[in-house]
């Protein structure tokens, strides 16, 4: 029997619970992996050989290589855990963020540093069920590091 959830429902959020711990348990071990130099350099060498490694879904294997950070979340990815994989590819928080939200990493700074997105929308309840990533589509942004 699952519990209920009532904070599932915040539309464009995919909150890190126990579940989505569970689920992504090897995707966040993998990026743990990547503060290692010579895991980098292996990464970088062969990304699906490196992949391969790891008990990982094929559907997490395939968004760590898209670099799609927004998809990797959804997979129980953490984001403190993937900054580790954005660093691997050279790009800050901030460039990773405005990959998450269709912006480029000056567009994120300036709509940060006015104040951050608008909240209108955000707090609605029972938007088509519940708000998780991987039960509704997420904003504008595609969640690709390397766009």
């Amino acid at each position: 029997m699952s519990l209920e959830k009532p904070y599932l429902d915040i539309p464009g959020t995919t909150l890190f619970d126990m579940d989505q711990t569970r689920i992504g348990y090897h995707l966040n071990q993998f990026c743990m992996s990547l503060m290692r130099a010579e895991n980098r350099k292996r990464f970088l060498a062969n990304q699906r050989a490196y992949l391969d490694e790891w008990p990982m879904s094929e559907e997490q294997k395939l968004a760590v290589m898209d670099a799609d950070l927004n998809r990797c979340i959804s997979l129980g990815g953490n984001i403190y855990f993937l900054a580790k994989l954005g660093a691997t590819h050279g790009k800050s928080f901030q460039q990773m963020a405005g990959s998450m939200t269709g912006k480029t990493e000056l567009e994120y700074r300036d709509m940060m540093i006015a104040g951050g997105r608008s909240v209108e929308g955000n707090r609605v309840i029972g938007e088509d069920g519940d708000a998780q990533a991987h039960r509704q589509p997420q904003g504008s942004g595609t969640g690709k590091l390397l766009d």
